[in-house]
């Protein structure tokens, strides 16, 4: 027999359909999206965690988070097929547990992360034409039934922010990998400068950079551009 949804039920789930319609039509950055989907998943079931995994390079990779991990996001990476999340990825099917998540055979530990002691789990891929974007997966402290409005809710999330996400997901490739060629530009030059200024070879200028980096604490591209800028400023001189 199906389960019974209140008409209060059903125009909270129009309107929030209807949210992420307007929402996702907005380009926005890589995180930002995500984090307005953590939003939206949050808003249509109340939950003590969010996650949202995207896969990359056939890893799927921690982005984004409902509770502040900086030490996790962006550098946690899993395995297709890795515990729940890695799981209803690869399967490409949902994963409700109400209870005692961690007991299930398919949960994998990961070091660091409170929510492996969470009762219920709920995991949902995220997918675009068919295509495996990610996966959101969703906590609570306590033992919690998801009803089928639920599961469908998210299922449901999953299925139409996935071509947004992947979209988003091109762009911050692009855009990092157009920061990497012009940080790569700006290491060439700076230690073409120290090779001339110092009378010392490439790997020389190099270690000198790295050196500078971890005294001042700073990245090597912004030493980098201290040495340009130092070298513009006395050539302006002379």
């Amino acid at each position: 027999m199906d389960e019974l949804v209140s008409p209060h039920e059903e125009t909270t789930d129009i309107d929030l359909l209807h949210e992420i319609g307007s929402r996702m039509a907005a380009a926005d950055p890589f995180h930002e999206v995500l984090q307005r989907v953590i939003e939206m998943v949050t808003a249509a079931i109340r939950c003590d965690s969010c996650f949202i995994y995207v896969l990359e390079k056939d890893k799927l990779v921690l982005r984004a988070s409902k509770n502040p991990h900086e030490d996790v996001v962006d550098r946690m990476v899993i395995d297709l097929g890795q515990g729940v999340t890695g799981w209803v990825a690869e399967h490409r099917q949902t994963v409700a547990l109400a209870a005692k998540a961690w007991a299930d055979p398919r949960f994998a530990r990961i070091p660091g992360l409170p929510e492996d002691r969470f009762e219920a789990f709920l995991a949902v891929p995220i997918l675009c034409r068919g295509k495996l974007v990610g996966a959101i997966n969703m906590q609570h402290r306590e033992q919690h039934h998801h009803s089928k409005r639920e599961i469908r809710l998210i299922t449901m999330i999953g299925y139409l922010v996935g071509a947004e996400v992947e979209l988003a997901r091109m762009e911050y490739e692009k855009s990092q990998l157009a920061d990497q060629l012009e940080t790569r530009k700006v290491m060439e030059r700076a230690k073409g400068i120290l090779q001339r200024e110092l009378a010392i070879d490439e790997e020389a200028a190099y270690l000198m950079l790295q050196k500078q980096s971890r005294q001042k604490r700073r990245p090597l591209k912004e030493i980098a551009e201290a040495i340009i800028l130092m070298d513009d400023m006395k050539r302006g001189r002379k």
